[in-house]
């Protein structure tokens, strides 16, 4: 039985928290465990199976408030779990605010370390963020990177990181998803390309790269699925570029999947890193090509199967979407090359893996 908590209010956006509902939520989930996330404030949204809510307000990044935040959480663990009925902690990133309080409030347990990105990059920028993610690796049993760039950038922020407790383990994807996607639509691209957005629009993400690298583009069709606050503090920039993008929403995973049926792109501008990409590994369980930024992680997940371009030139973008829509065999070998990789990702993969090693950390 694992312990485990993400310091994000239910029914946040974002790769990390589908993730972490698929490896640890429903009503037969793949790792049992008790998981929490923060109680959203205002209404609360309907929470899957198995997802417990800690309502504990103040979640920061520095300073004296910080220490309080981790505390107040803490306590709120402390109330909430049965050490006795604990096995080991599945500690989701390496740093904010719920992995130190989980440890501190069951601190005797085999404690195994989730990279998902974000946690690094907060680490280069915070220095209370830096430390907790230094303390999380050296009190961990084990660290768990889903692709190598990952611990490559983690052995930056931490060189005194004992190599040996690093374990490769890919995030996966809804096995469902791979062996029965939704019917894609049978047309085929002329006079435009469908292009697709989904994710959040936070800087790293490359909101503005793709402004810019999608203006001189002829041909194409933009849409967005994202959630609606980030897309309004873009929506100015898509105007004054000339980009008529149509909002799809910020949609649940069954609508997007459909919504990749309908497009002939996915376009992911990613600036920094990708822990791995799920929603290209998603997008190309659906039949649906991806053009990216081959940023660490994201080029390790995706390599040869999907097309890489460069989102800091929009001449470039142009010409590699021009030759998209206009070479007929291109998308298709695309959306074969994309099938085949998705199937190398299965989430069932990701839960045996995992059980497996909690085996070995209680060994």
């Amino acid at each position: 039985m694992v312990a485990t908590a993400l310091d994000l209010p239910a029914g946040s956006p974002g790769g990390s928290v589908e993730l972490f509902l698929d490896l640890y939520t429903g009503n037969r989930p793949g790792i049992p465990a008790q998981a929490f996330m923060l109680a959203p404030e205002g209404a609360a949204p309907s929470l899957r199976a198995g997802l417990e809510l800690l309502s504990v307000r103040g979640k920061c990044l520095d300073g004296p408030a910080f220490g309080r935040y981790v505390a107040e959480l803490r306590a709120a663990l402390r109330q909430a779990i049965d050490p006795s009925r604990i096995d080991v902690l599945h500690l989701q990133h390496l740093a904010f605010g719920a992995t130190p309080a989980l440890m501190r409030a069951l601190p005797a347990h085999a404690r195994i370390a989730l990279v998902h990105g974000t946690d690094l990059l907060f680490a280069e920028g915070h220095r209370d963020q830096l430390r907790v993610l230094r303390e999380t690796a050296r009190a961990s049993d084990a660290i768990v990177v889903p692709t190598h760039a990952m611990a490559d950038r983690l052995l930056k922020l931490a060189p005194k990181t004992d190599h040996r407790k690093i374990v490769h383990i890919p995030w996966g994807i809804p096995d469902h998803l791979i062996t029965s996607p939704p019917a894609r639509t049978t047309s085929t691209p002329t006079s435009h390309l469908r292009l697709l957005y989904a994710g959040r629009l936070t800087p790293e993400k490359g909101g503005e790269a793709l402004i810019k690298s999608l203006a001189p583009a002829q041909g194409i069709e933009l849409s967005i699925a994202a959630p609606q606050s980030e897309y309004q503090s873009l929506a100015p920039l898509f105007r004054r570029a000339g980009i008529r993008a149509r909002y799809l929403g910020w949609l649940r995973r069954p609508q997007l999947w459909k919504a990749f049926a309908d497009h002939d792109l996915l376009v992911m501008p990613s600036t920094t890193l990708e822990a791995m990409g799920l929603v290209a590994l998603e997008a190309q369980a659906c039949g649906l090509p991806v053009l990216y930024q081959p940023v660490p992680g994201l080029n390790e997940a995706l390599g040869a199967s999907a097309a890489p371009t460069d989102f800091g030139r929009p001449g470039a973008v142009a010409r590699d979407l021009q030759r998209l829509r206009t070479s007929s065999g291109v998308l298709p070998a695309l959306r074969a090359a994309g099938l085949a990789n998705a199937r190398r990702y299965p989430l069932s993969a990701t839960q045996a893996a995992l059980h497996a090693l909690g085996r070995q950390v209680l060994s």
